[in-house]
């Protein structure tokens, strides 16, 4: 019965729960007993949360008794290790921190418990959550549930492998650049970055910089990532970019007319991996087959106009520097590969920083135009699939990059603060998931969210499950 529970998306946990079908105590025990069972091969999970077994009696009594509940209640789900929560370690990959114990939760926390979900465990992350790979001095490192030998990416990997691994349903991550929506594509799962500010980033560390940061909900699921999302977006009062109520969505939700989505490939990203092109081209030509979305393959010239993965360095660099100095002033033997790269990264001159945040500005321009034409555009998600650990260059379709060219699909969106969603639509030649990237305009969530559930209806990898 514990396969069984574990292979469940959050939302059939909620329901079986609410029919009192399935206990929340049960539900618990038995992702306890997967993370048991293989989390020593993964090691994403690194901390316990210790009510979890209490939270889940008393919503289990809650059940018995009749009382009004939650669409999550009973549900255990994860948080990563850069996100605050009251009472449970939250150490931030890093031995600086090592011990720290917070009073509060993060918003997206809080909202998720309110909505009956149970914290049960927190997931590890590269140290100040800055890295493509998951990694660090205190909680070591997290290997893709997949193929040991591969990393889940970063930074969130520790979460998307948790998920897929079925050590937990529902989970927060944060992106970055990459951070959710590689991890997903990684391992198999869905990966949410909303519209910059849609979600409150208050209790997440580091703080800067905060206008590309974003949480986010990863799941197996879409309708389970669209749930998590409907319940922890709108402002909370202490986070200065999330001000728009979560009630006001410019998308077009559930659309009578024909949906207008736009694909490409590997030309405006660099050199991509052949299987992605596979994947991202399949996506499309199973949206058309399905019916009610009209495809259309498209050229964007203005993304090889713009390297945003430079561009995204550049400015993050700034901000970034000083306050990574401060934090780790006395504590130089305790910094890992990547933060000291960070800290060993020259000042960006000011014409460059000038140019860089001109270069988004025409950015978010070209988008705006391409969104009066199509709904969405499909695209990959990451050049190429998870790479063995610690790699220093990858060679794509015999052309050697650097490990970082993985972001090149996903960091225009994160400067733009689009909403973008990543779900698996392939299978390497390895063996390991490929996924590809639905991304919408500002504010159109619902849009994108559409879109996303057609494409996995027609999924052919939706099931899968990886063998530990």
């Amino acid at each position: 019965m514990t396969d069984k529970i574990t292979r469940m998306d959050a939302t059939r946990l909620a329901e079986l729960i609410a029919k009192k079908e399935l206990s929340p105590v049960e539900v618990v025990e038995a992702h306890l007993d997967r993370i048991a069972a293989v989390n020593s091969k993964v090691n994403a999970i690194v901390t316990l949360a210790e009510g979890a077994r209490a939270a889940a009696k008393q919503a289990e009594a809650a059940i018995m008794s009749g009382e009004k509940v939650g669409p999550l209640h009973g549900v255990p789900f994860t948080v990563k290790d850069a996100i605050d929560t009251a009472g449970v370690l939250t150490q931030r990959a890093s031995p600086i921190f090592k011990g720290r114990v917070p009073d509060t939760d993060a918003p997206a926390v809080a909202r998720m418990k309110a909505a009956g979900a149970i914290l049960l465990a927190k997931t590890n992350a590269p140290e100040f959550a800055f890295s493509i790979e998951t990694d660090n001095l205190l909680t070591g490192r997290t290997n893709n549930p997949w193929n040991l030998d591969y990393t889940p990416g970063g930074s969130s990997g520790g979460e998307s492998a948790a998920i897929a691994a079925g050590m937990s349903p529902l989970g927060l991550g944060s992106d970055l650049s990459i951070s959710s929506r590689g991890p997903a594509a990684h391992t198999g799962i869905v990966g949410l970055k909303a519209t910059h500010g849609r979600i409150p980033m208050t209790g997440h560390f580091p703080r800067v910089p905060r206008r590309l940061w974003h949480i986010g909900p990863m799941a197996r699921s879409v309708r389970d990532v669209a749930l998590a999302y409907s319940l922890i977006a709108g402002p909370d009062g202490g986070d200065g970019f999330s001000t728009l109520p979560p009630g006001i969505d410019a998308g077009l939700g559930k659309s009578s007319r024909p949906l207008r989505v736009g694909w490409m490939t590997s030309e405006f990203f660099g050199p991509t991996d052949p299987d992605v092109v596979a994947t991202v081209k399949a996506a499309a030509e199973a949206l058309a087959a399905a019916g009610g979305v009209q495809v259309e393959e498209v050229k964007l010239p203005f993304l090889k106009e713009i390297d945003t993965v430079s561009v995204l360095w550049k400015l993050q660099q700034m901000e970034t520097r000083p306050e990574f100095a401060r934090l780790t002033a006395g504590h130089e033997n305790e910094i890992f590969r990547h933060v000291r790269l960070i800290l060993d990264t020259p000042d960006t001159p000011i014409a460059d920083f000038v140019a860089a945040e001109q270069a988004v500005e025409r950015l978010r321009d070209s988008f705006a135009a391409y969104f009066q034409r199509y709904d969405v555009l499909l695209c990959p998600v990451t050049p190429f699939p998870a790479t063995k650990h610690g790699l220093n260059d990858v060679v794509i379709d015999g052309q050697t990059v650097s490990p970082f060219q993985v972001m090149s699909a996903t960091s225009p969106f994160s400067l733009t603060g689009m909403p973008a969603i990543t779900l698996r639509f392939g299978t390497s030649r390895d063996g390991l998931p490929v996924g590809v990237q639905i991304v919408a305009s500002w504010y159109a969530e619902s849009t994108m969210f559409d879109v996303a559930s057609r494409l996995e209806a027609v999924s052919q990898v939706r099931n899968l499950h990886p063998e530990l």
